[in-house]
């Protein structure tokens, strides 16, 4: 069977990405060449700070398709980055290096060379400077695509945030029927189109119980109104539901994604139930996009304690997914 290449791009040059790429290369064997958008400087730097070892194969990215690759090489496009230390403090003299890392990438993925990117962690307050909420909206201005949903995936229950990276204080004005049946579909033509099913979708409430002492109730104004067109138009969709009872063992194992209203609303919980075995994958975008469930963890650095599920299930998907 022929696998395509997996696009790796390292993101912010401190952060513990390395380090837990250098781990599933010691322990696991993938199968599809991964191809990493880096700096060959960096890479030389932390390995030799984090006691790793293996064999270079440096790439022209404008003559990528002339290759052939496979693992037992670090597969590596260069991105110039100067930096005296194998980690530093993170800042925005990243920003630049990270851009241009972003721009190859897609530079590849518009060519087809592969459908497949896994982005490393970023500082998004140094890199998006407020311009966009996330990655996620990065990659969708880059590709002219409005609309987009977060999608933080386990295969015993994902979870959706109908916001994404957005102050709480915004959250209610930014929730609307239209956003909140956007994001139900791109969720059920996912698991349609990759996973052949048509998923249960539990939708939860804004406000706690599902209740306001407010004049408005998102709820009842809202929600229960765009749950009740969504059953019309044959989602398999339930709610709204409390979001502090829905995540019980009982009531959640009844859905395949739970969809709430905020980022912390769904993140939270996911987290403490599935820790490092949850990947985040932004739906609506012409390919595959995909990457750990966690930040570049500055606390870390050199440490070589971090823990590289997460990643690997990131990669072990891209390589089962249709």
């Amino acid at each position: 069977m022929s696998y395509k290449p997996i696009i790796l791009v390292a993101g912010e040059p401190n952060s513990i990405f390395f380090e837990i790429l250098f781990k599933i290369f010691k322990r696991k064997k993938i199968k599809s060449p991964l191809v990493l958008i880096a700096s060959h400087k960096i890479l030389h730097l932390q390995m030799k700070k984090l006691n790793f070892k293996k064999k270079f194969k440096i790439l022209d990215f404008k003559k990528i398709n002339h290759y052939k690759l496979n693992n037992d090489s670090i597969n590596l496009i260069n991105v110039k980055y100067n930096q005296k230390k194998a980690f530093e403090k993170i800042s925005n003299k990243s920003n630049n290096y990270i851009k241009k890392c972003f721009d190859i990438a897609i530079i590849l993925l518009k060519s087809n060379y592969s459908n497949r990117l896994i982005n490393g962690p970023i500082s998004k307050k140094n890199f998006l400077k407020k311009k966009f909420l996330g990655i996620t909206e990065y990659f969708a201005k880059k590709f002219n695509k409005n609309k987009i949903a977060m999608l933080i995936y386990n295969n015993d229950l994902s979870v959706s945030p109908v916001t994404t990276h957005l102050p709480l204080k915004k959250v209610s004005k930014a929730i609307n029927k239209k956003l909140i049946f956007e994001k139900v579909q791109l969720i059920n033509d996912f698991y349609k189109i990759r996973m052949g099913i048509k998923p249960k979708i539990a939708i939860t409430g804004l406000n706690p119980h599902c209740e306001s002492i407010s004049k408005f109730n998102e709820d009842e104004k809202i929600i229960k109104p765009t749950i009740k067109i969504l059953k019309k138009r044959k989602f398999k969709v339930s709610g709204p539901f409390a979001a502090d009872t829905i995540f019980l063992k009982k009531n959640r194992k009844k859905f395949n994604v739970i969809l709430g209203m905020y980022h912390d609303q769904v993140l939270t919980p996911i987290k403490a139930l599935c820790e490092y075995n949850a990947i985040n994958i932004t739906l609506g975008l012409p390919f595959l996009r995909v990457s750990p469930d966690h930040g570049p963890n500055e606390n870390m650095l050199g440490k070589n304690l971090s823990n590289y599920l997460s990643l690997y299930k990131a990669i072990t998907f891209l390589e089962k997914i249709k």
